[in-house]
């Protein structure tokens, strides 16, 4: 009996070690996989989006300027791009807020308008720089084709007193600020932009506080205000530009077309 006893035990003390065992075994393997995922996590790669080559403010980004590089997850950004089916879409015909170097990993806060989805309207805004709102027509804004990003100029037509005739008044026509960043057409901005709304009034604008005041009295004189929609990659300044008055359009005309011939044959 007294060996049956002693067998027992052996038996139960057995299966308690194995138990014992089996815990302590099973509780370093998932210990030893939370420290490999933990490295894992801290060391992957994962491919983000590059440019092929540095690129300076203001180049509107192509296909062929968007490449992929893996890096070290540890060492990105919050504002890196990643690569998906819709980063093209998202990135192709938009422009470069800053110079960006080559085969570094591309920020959304590189892009003018940041990512899409991205806060309000005020994180767009570079530092000194701020947004102002304009009413536009459909004629004034090319048949509602600005779309946020694109560069407009801004022209005015307005009731001027005469330089002439005293006590009378003139139209007069002319350019208010050149190559302007649109912000916002209607409610939609660079981030939010799918195509859809082409029935906006409003078109907001990035301005100096010293173009705001300009614009704004430019409103306050009841005139019209007019897009003039520019190439992405044309920076050129006009530095000869008049106000244009009837006079001016009667006598001008000629000189004007004569002008605009000699530039196409040029071209040409």
């Amino acid at each position: 009996m007294k060996q049956k006893i002693i067998l027992i035990v052996s038996v139960v003390a057995g299966l308690i070690a194995a138990f014992l065992t089996g815990s302590y075994i099973s509780a370093q393997k998932q210990a030893l996989e939370r420290e490999k995922a933990a490295f894992d996590r801290k060391n992957r790669s994962i491919d983000v989006v590059v440019l092929v080559k540095s690129l300076p403010a203001g180049t509107t980004l192509t296909m062929a300027d968007l490449g992929i590089l893996t890096f070290p997850e540890r060492a990105l950004r919050e504002q890196t791009i990643r690569p998906d089916g819709n980063t093209a879409m998202r990135l192709v015909g938009r422009k470069l807020a800053v110079g960006v170097s080559g085969r570094q990993p591309l920020l959304w806060s590189d892009i003018e308008g940041g990512a899409p989805g991205a806060g309000g309207l005020s994180t767009l805004l570079p530092p000194k720089m701020r947004a102002i709102s304009i009413s536009v027509s459909a004629a004034a804004s090319v048949s509602h084709m600005v779309r946020p990003t694109d560069h407009v100029d801004v022209l005015g037509t307005f009731t001027l007193p005469s330089k002439t005739v005293e006590g009378a008044t003139e139209l007069v026509t002319m350019t208010i600020l050149q190559d302007v960043l649109v912000l916002a057409t209607g409610k939609e901005t660079a981030t939010t932009y799918r195509g859809g709304d082409l029935n906006y009034s409003l078109v907001t604008l990035q301005v100096s506080p010293h173009e705001a005041e300009v614009l704004t009295f430019a409103e306050q004189m009841r005139g019209r205000l007019t897009l003039a929609l520019r190439n992405p990659e044309d920076l050129h300044y006009e530095k000869d530009l008049q106000q244009i008055n009837f006079d001016q359009i009667r006598t001008s005309l000629e000189e004007l077309n004569q002008r605009r011939q000699k530039e196409l044959l040029r071209k040409k």
